[in-house]
């Protein structure tokens, strides 16, 4: 079985293909800025132009074409409303044109379910860390339940919101990442852990103030090293939350998702609390970590064929009309929590 998968959720365009368990192609385009932050309104632009071209890249990678497909999922939400409109009608009109049943995902559990495409994991707590969420969440009792988030804002919002302000473009946190690697003194900053929940946003007021301060010649601390501080403290209050998480719940195992989770030394601090704690710590590679189009395939390969255990008529799946393709249903702010999870024993 071939499903294709349409991402779109925010700043990247992503087409993933997959035949069962194996990847046939992973193709994207991200929207990106030299100063300031995601417009989203020009990031649905820059998707509707470049979709058509990362749809045919994306089948020639698999050899194949789209008569082969015989599923289409796309991610349904949350994200930003521009950008899920221009995947979910492009999706729909796939299968409308091509009489392929349509099926659509949350965003952040493909993110989670993606780690049992390429790893053995299990059961696992995903730490989940992208630019506009934050979450530790595992299975129980039917849904994905979020046992700590951010209070604000995601971490990856809020390193690209401190690259705005440095005025070093969009997405900030590779650049970030970039910059605290020549850091070579750590500075302090608030560290705000809320029970099982984290804030940034008062970090981000005082990382202005310090950076303000270097302006001044005031500071004894470099921009590098307010990078290299900004990482060290968020990301431990990121696995503080995890590992509080993980004990709650019992769990052996921890997996890694989203964007900012390519970040080098966020890993290594997840890989060293896994080996003091006596835990298995997945990572999937950086190009399923981010968004992308084959963790959207694989949750609707995964819900596709729980539908189909169930008797569902799979014909009402597939797009009857060119109004269908227009209401096409999006869900932007559609939580985790809120999914009913029915593909899973």
């Amino acid at each position: 079985m071939i499903t294709l998968g349409i991402e779109t959720t925010a700043h990247t365009f992503g087409v993933g293909i997959i035949k069962g368990r194996e990847i046939l192609a992973n193709v994207k385009d991200t929207y990106t800025t030299e100063s300031g932050g995601i417009i989203p309104v020009q990031a649905a632009e820059h998707h509707k132009k470049v979709k058509e071209e990362i749809l045919n890249k994306a089948l020639k990678e698999a050899s194949i074409s789209i008569k082969d497909v015989d599923l289409i999922s796309f991610s349904q939400g949350p994200g930003l409303g521009p950008c899920l409109r221009v995947g979910s009608r492009f999706a729909a009109k796939l299968s409308f044109e091509n009489n392929i049943p349509l099926v659509g995902v949350n965003h952040c559990i493909a993110h989670l379910e993606v780690g049992s495409l390429v790893s053995d994991v299990k059961d696992p707590i995903l730490m989940y860390v992208s630019g506009a969420n934050t979450q530790i969440i595992a299975y129980e009792s039917g849904k994905f339940r979020i046992f700590g988030e951010t209070l604000d804002m995601g971490v990856g919002n809020f390193l690209d919101s401190f690259a705005r302000f440095l005025g070093i473009g969009f997405p900030g946190g590779p650049k970030i990442s970039k910059l605290a690697e020549k850091g070579k003194k750590f500075v302090k900053l608030p560290y705000v852990v809320k029970g099982m929940d984290i804030s940034v946003s008062g970090i981000l007021t005082n990382l202005k103030q310090k950076v303000e301060k270097i302006k001044s010649g005031k500071a004894d601390y470099t921009i590098n090293d307010l990078c290299y501080s900004v990482q060290e403290d968020v990301f431990s209050m990121i696995l503080e939350v995890t590992e509080r998480a993980v004990f709650h719940c019992g769990k052996k195992e921890v997996l890694m998702g989203g964007g900012v989770s390519c970040n080098k030394r966020l890993q290594e601090m997840t890989r060293i609390m896994g080996e003091e704690d006596g835990l298995n710590v997945f990572i999937p590679p950086n190009n399923l970590l981010s968004d992308n189009g084959v963790m959207i395939a694989w949750l609707g390969y995964k819900m596709f064929n729980a539908l189909k255990d169930k008797g569902e008529d799979i014909n009402k799946l597939i797009i009857k009309s060119s109004k269908e393709v227009e209401s096409i249903e999006i869900k932007p702010y559609e939580r985790t929590d809120e999914v009913k999870v029915y593909w899973r024993n």
